[in-house]
């Protein structure tokens, strides 16, 4: 089969999957539920939702590419969807088919231009790891490298041999797929599919560039220059090209290898701690996070000289391809959600999902504020494991109390956000895995609290700032009162309401959307605006059955507006 033949397969294979189960997800969440049926659909959902996750599983493995990528992002949800879930994708962590080791040989030595036996002292040709898009063996640089890079044990990190063709298919079939759910009204006025596709694609051709991936690896080392907690593998920048990468080997103890870590006397609980406050820091403080922290990239390190009072481990970073960064406005932002969400405080977390860019200035948010008040009020300081003893009636109750509270507020996912969210979902699935009792609120509160010493430390600075934006204000006001006093006595002042008739014409449909809208609301709302504090609210927004994002997809293929 032809290159080109190859392509067309896949790309058909991709769509027929994602047609079948949309398919499926129309009938028994959309259309049985309304002709009254809703019981026998709920009947067999664990098992429908266990069979989709195990034909992904399937595909993906077939497939490779993105598609992996995709089923480790929901493989490691372990604190949203349900178990029988996430025990079927758990594989694809570390079930990736390898590479057979003469066409990475015939690869890397194309890259490099000589032969692989000239290039290292030795190259071990079972693997280390074989992951979506490229494949790391285990390698020793020759003494003249060694000397110049600083180590001589090394991992070799070769690209899949045809992997930019096959990234080309997947983004044009998950582009596709995204501008078929973008004229779903619903959806569309929440999120635009195809510019976060657009951005998963830059992240996705950087992450085939390991010039790149070399580079952000050197740069993530600079932010935790001196700090003990972290190390990342120096770079061979003489062994390295765009597909091929040379790195320090600092593989360890798996970040999930309970047993491993326990035998070594570590204690899972405190990873888990330490694991949620490396993140943070890399989210709130530097704005410069690794946005694929699954247990593959992450080891726990021994340090058997640690300082007096040190842990006696670290985290070793590895696998740089996706970075994210957060711009101050949103990263400033994302401190003063969190510093709300620590205190309770229902009308100041209102406000930071304001200044993030997720609820737009324009909503009325009291009702938002008083579910919130609610919320706290029954779960607030709960943990993954105390939750999951929460009766689920309960959860139903609280759904379909503000459901509709949080689906009529205009809502949006702002730009550079898809990253984060990946990043904080990855995060508190690691911590739920590490520790089932493992309470977010207790590594949340003290960050907060530090956060709020910093922000008083530059407080004269924001009041200078407040101070200058608002002489400016001041400056431009009377020209501005001049102009409108002529345009109202010249006849020529407009008000344009499309925002409001779109939403009146959103509440006519709204009835007919109740069981899709409030399922996509739990699971887009709660991952993107409440996750990164604590799993408590994904849990709760998404119901009793807590089903996936694509039983809502084609929530308003019947209520499309006209014109």
């Amino acid at each position: 089969m032809s290159d080109a033949d190859g392509s067309r397969a896949r790309y058909r294979r991709i769509m027929r999957f994602a047609m079948r189960y949309m398919a499926q997800a129309w009938w028994y969440e959309l259309f049985l539920p309304r002709i009254g049926l809703e019981r026998f659909s709920a009947l067999g959902r664990r098992r429908r939702l266990q069979g989709i996750a195990r034909n992904f599983h399937g595909l993906a493995l077939g497939l490779g590419g993105l598609m992996i990528k995709v089923g480790q992002f929901m493989s490691s949800r372990l604190d949203v969807l349900p178990p029988e879930i996430t025990k079927e994708l758990e594989g694809l962590q570390d079930e990736v088919p390898p590479v057979d080791f003469a066409a990475i040989r015939a690869h890397a030595e194309s890259e490099l231009g000589m032969p692989l036996d000239r290039a290292f002292a030795f190259v071990d040709p079972v693997p280390l790891a074989a992951a979506s898009l490229g494949q790391a063996h285990r390698a020793r640089l020759l003494p003249a490298d060694a000397a110049d890079a600083g180590f001589a044990d090394a991992v070799v990190k070769v690209q899949r041999p045809g992997i930019d063709r096959i990234v080309d298919v997947d983004l044009a079939a998950l582009r596709k797929v995204a501008g078929w759910l973008h004229r779903v009204h619903v959806i569309r006025q929440h999120v635009d599919l195809p510019t976060l596709i657009e951005e998963f694609a830059v992240t996705s051709m950087e992450e085939i560039d390991y010039l790149h991936e070399a580079r952000n690896a050197e740069l993530f080392d600079a932010n935790f220059a001196g700090d003990g907690r972290v190390a990342v593998p120096d770079v061979a920048w003489e062994r390295t090209t765009r597909r091929v990468l040379t790195l320090e080997d600092v593989t360890a103890i798996k970040i999930n290898d309970i047993d491993a870590l326990r035998a070594a006397g570590i204690d899972p609980g405190e990873v888990a701690t330490a694991f949620a406050n490396v993140m943070f820091d890399q989210l709130f403080v530097d704005g410069y996070f690794h946005a694929d922290p699954h247990p593959g990239n992450i080891f726990v390190t021994p340090v058997p000289d640690a300082a007096p009072g040190a842990a006696g481990w670290r985290f070793s970073f590895v696998d740089f391809g996706m970075m994210g960064e957060v711009p101050d406005r949103l990263r400033h932002g994302l401190q003063r959600l969190i510093i709300a969400v620590a205190a309770r405080n229902s009308r100041q977390m209102v406000e930071g999902i304001r200044d993030v860019g997720v609820l737009l200035p324009t909503a009325d948010a009291a009702e938002l504020e008083r579910a919130l008040s609610a919320l706290f009020a029954r779960f607030g300081g709960m943990g993954f494991a105390e939750l999951q003893r929460v009766d689920p009636r309960e959860f139903r109750d609280f759904a379909t109390e503000f459901g509709d509270v949080v689906r009529s507020l205009p809502f949006q996912l702002p730009e550079n956000f898809l990253l984060i969210i990946r990043a904080v979902s990855l995060t508190s699935g690691m911590c739920s895995s590490l520790q089932p009792e493992f309470n977010m609120w207790d590594a949340v509160e003290p960050y907060a609290q530090q956060l709020i010493r910093d922000e008083r430390g530059s407080f004269v600075q924001s009041i200078g700032r407040e101070a200058v934006s608002f002489a400016g204000v001041a400056a431009r006001l009377p020209r501005r009162l001049d102009d409108l006093v002529s345009r109202v006595e010249e006849g020529r002042l407009q008000v344009d309401t499309p925002r409001l008739d779109q939403r009146l014409r959103g509440l006519e449909r709204m009835s007919r959307r109740v069981v899709s809208a409030v399922l996509f609301a739990g699971l887009l709302i709660g991952g993107a605006v409440l996750r990164p504090e604590e799993p408590v609210t994904g849990t709760v927004l998404m119901a009793a059955s807590v089903p996936p994002l694509l039983h809502a997809l084609f929530a308003g293929f019947a209520g499309r507006p006209r014109g």
